[in-house]
């Protein structure tokens, strides 16, 4: 009777063993052929159910010119996601007492920030980190010259028409000088303050510090030439910053380490940090961050684009899903990173290459739309 027992439940366990593993195939072959359309030369893909890593995947190359293949645990500069972790260390401190998202950056920074057009209008941290400071980019970014009166004369050219709350532009110098402001009243530098902070809590590998990481893990970016109708590498990406380091001046250079799009991390652990946003600020037992911080990041300040503070919802990424999370575009790669809190589910997707338009806004690209929606047609519906 027991022979026979256990003979069924292998037979059972078999059976559900033979079904995932089929079920997991049919997936790759269709994020195979995804790829395949667009060109893709690797992709990485993680999803999370509740607290479980439910699954990850590498597909494609690592880099073209030597074959390698992407493996899991391999590293990408995921560009503007990256913004999601200076807000995360800025609400930090806000719950240390050290700040306030309401302070003037002017007093903050050490240099007078204000738009020429509307002198009398404060620019505060709340502005900076939902993109509604009137700061733009037509400046330059890679410095805070670029807003700073004593080192540009052109430091008007930083800013936009409107008043300061008066409009949304997304500007990647908010994040840049936020970092600054960031390693200034953490008392610590940008990299380090980040790593020990929320990183390590988290148990996952990455920073924004090139030299501190694993040149090996790294995954080669490529960017598509329309013209040319070819790929193109970009080593830029993960360039040296030894010889920057050399005159850092702590509370001011921070831009070196590109707050706003400077991190380096693999899907499986961006999923994680993905996660203890979906828990609002909690995950595997750690808490980065409050509840009440957590919800602010998540808070839509601007409903035309759904943005918060380093955080933005969209609707068109899941149909009749309210998807939060942040997208990243540089150097050829292409990174999302988008949960559903309420239904407590989110995915991650990396390109380190394709060709791709956006059909769908400006926000998320045509390629990572598909591998959205097959990612969650066949773990999550």
């Amino acid at each position: 009777m027991k022979t026979r027992y256990f003979s069924q439940m292998l037979s059972a366990l078999l059976l559900f063993v033979t079904t995932a593993a089929n079920a997991q195939q049919s997936v790759e072959t269709e994020i195979a052929a995804i790829m395949a359309r667009y060109q893709a030369i690797g992709a990485a893909v993680a999803v999370v159910k509740g607290q479980d890593l439910i699954y990850n995947h590498s597909f494609g190359l690592k880099n073209v010119e030597t074959g390698e293949p992407l493996e899991n645990g391999d590293v990408f500069r995921i560009a503007s996601i990256s913004k999601s972790f200076v807000t995360t260390g800025i609400m930090q401190l806000v719950e240390a007492g050290k700040l306030s998202l309401d302070d003037d950056v002017s007093d903050l920074i050490g240099f007078r920030v204000r738009n020429p057009n509307f002198p009398d209008s404060v620019i505060t941290l709340r502005l900076i980190l939902s993109h509604r400071s009137s700061i733009s980019d037509k400046n330059g970014y890679f410095t805070l010259d670029a807003l700073n009166p004593d080192k540009d004369p052109n430091w008007t050219k930083a800013y936009n028409a409107y008043a300061p709350n008066g409009g949304y532009q997304y500007c990647n110098l908010n994040f840049n000088l936020a970092g600054a402001i960031l390693e200034k009243y953490a008392g610590e530098r940008f990299d380090r303050y980040i790593y020990r902070h929320v990183l390590k809590p988290l148990g996952v590998y990455g920073g924004y510090n090139v030299d501190d990481l694993d040149s090996n893990r790294f995954v080669t970016l490529y960017a598509y030439d329309g013209e040319a109708k070819r790929f193109f590498a970009s080593p830029e990406a993960y360039r040296s910053r030894a010889e920057a380091l050399k005159n850092y001046r702590q509370g001011y250079s921070t831009p070196v380490f590109s707050p706003t799009g400077g991190m380096k991390m693999s899907a499986e652990d961006l999923a994680k940090v993905m996660t203890m946003h979906m828990h609002y600020g909690k995950a595997n037992g750690r808490r980065i961050l409050s509840e009440a911080s957590s919800r602010a990041m998540q808070t839509v300040l601007t409903p035309e684009s759904g943005y918060g503070m380093s955080l933005r919802t969209i609707a068109d990424l899941i149909p009749g899903k309210a998807m939060t999370g942040h997208e990243g575009v540089a150097y050829g790669l292409y990174s999302a990173m988008y949960f559903q809190p309420r239904e407590q589910f989110g995915i991650v997707v990396i390109t380190n290459g394709c060709n791709t338009g956006f059909t769908h806004g400006d926000v998320i690209n045509d390629f990572l739309m598909e591998l959205y929606d097959c990612l969650y047609r066949n773990f999550i519906q």
